[in-house]
């Protein structure tokens, strides 16, 4: 067990300098820079810039997302290759920084120059995509309603039971899914009110 703590101590330590020393050979350190650049700081800007209705703030991030969004898109398809790349995702980084920049306005760069003049040279064609897509989707649903409604029931009771679970002072949760346990307690409680019916 000592050794144990040991190993880990030594490892955390070994980690730990690794990160403090040369964070620039991490991929941990700047795929969290990433994220956070990336999602987190745009997520709350746009949240703020909704909830004061701020037109120019809106606009600014509505292009950033369609550029992200597009960026996203080619990188989900180009991952694989682009990773063996040495700084492959500090260069990402910067490109994400470079995105949000007010000097550079890279978000809004990147959709008047290259985004847009693409999406409306196919928006018909996109159109239809999306219209058969919509077709599509409607028909699957109707066609597997009875299954799409169990799962919803199966989840909802599954988070009523882990809610039941979390806030465990709060007694029985309704609607759980009950075990053989309250199976039984319930039978027996049914099996004496017919009892004592019967009795009186």
């Amino acid at each position: 067990m000592a050794g144990m703590a040991m190993f880990a101590s030594n490892l955390s330590s070994e980690v730990g300098l690794k990160l403090l020393l040369s964070p620039l050979n991490t991929n941990v350190v700047v795929r969290t820079a990433c994220c956070s650049v990336g999602i987190l700081l745009p997520v709350y800007s746009t949240f703020k810039a909704i909830e004061m209705g701020d037109q120019n703030e809106q606009q600014k991030w509505l292009l950033y997302w369609a550029a992200y969004g597009s960026f996203s898109i080619v990188e989900a398809f180009t991952d694989k290759f682009l990773y063996w790349f040495p700084l492959y995702y500090h260069v990402k980084f910067a490109f994400l920084v470079w995105l949000q920049l007010p000097s550079a306005d890279g978000a809004k760069q990147l959709y008047t120059n290259h985004l847009r003049p693409f999406l409306m040279r196919h928006q018909g064609r996109l159109d239809n995509i999306l219209e058969l897509f919509h077709g599509e989707l409607a028909k699957f649903i109707s066609t597997h309603q009875t299954e799409i409604q169990f799962a919803q029931m199966l989840l909802a009771k599954s988070l009523l039971s882990v809610g039941g679970i979390l806030q465990p002072g709060q007694g029985r949760v309704v609607g759980t899914i009950e075990g053989p346990a309250a199976q039984l307690e319930t039978s027996a409680q049914q099996v004496e009110t017919s009892e004592s019916e019967d009795e009186s």
